[in-house]
């Protein structure tokens, strides 16, 4: 017997506020974890597929995780939302400890360039200075280790 579909509706207005994407996946997150009762008049059919009127008022937002942080990020670098960074996205590599190796090349530095950063806070300040600090030499270290760059910028504390 095939598995059931479940969807789950989720009101976008907060208020006078639009919920932002964050929010909507932190609804999710929380009505997939641990057991959810729902009154009958939430829980209704649309073509088949089981359908869940979350109430943000009656559930707890989860909390943001570094996967979302490093998905952010690799969304905002993969497509930027206004003009094209300086700096390209070529790949990424998860890495032990929450870290992520951002792959990026560049108009002005020569090579691919991996750039070790932790995922959170303030994304917005890293987007925008990355183009630049992949060139401060004093940040950088040959990346012995990795065939796919040329050399490594920690921005693990920036």
């Amino acid at each position: 017997m095939p598995s059931r579909l479940t969807a789950y509706e989720i009101p976008l207005g907060a208020g006078e506020e639009p919920r932002t994407s964050h929010d909507v996946v932190a609804l999710l997150r929380a009505v997939h974890t641990g057991t959810h009762i729902y009154p009958s008049g939430r829980v209704t059919s649309v073509m088949g597929i089981d359908l869940y009127l979350v109430d943000p008022a009656h559930v707890k937002e989860a909390p943001f995780t570094t996967d979302d942080w490093a998905s952010t990020l690799l969304r905002c670098l993969a497509h930027p939302s206004e003009e094209r960074s300086e700096a390209r996205l070529r790949g990424f590599l998860f890495r032990e400890g929450g870290l992520l190796r951002l792959y990026m090349d560049s108009d002005e530095v020569p090579g691919v360039i991996a750039a070790d950063v932790r995922p959170g806070g303030a994304l917005t300040a890293l987007l925008a200075a990355l183009p630049s600090l992949l060139g401060e030499e004093w940040r950088t270290s040959d990346a012995v280790d990795d065939p796919h760059c040329r050399y490594l910028v920690d921005l693990t504390d920036w």
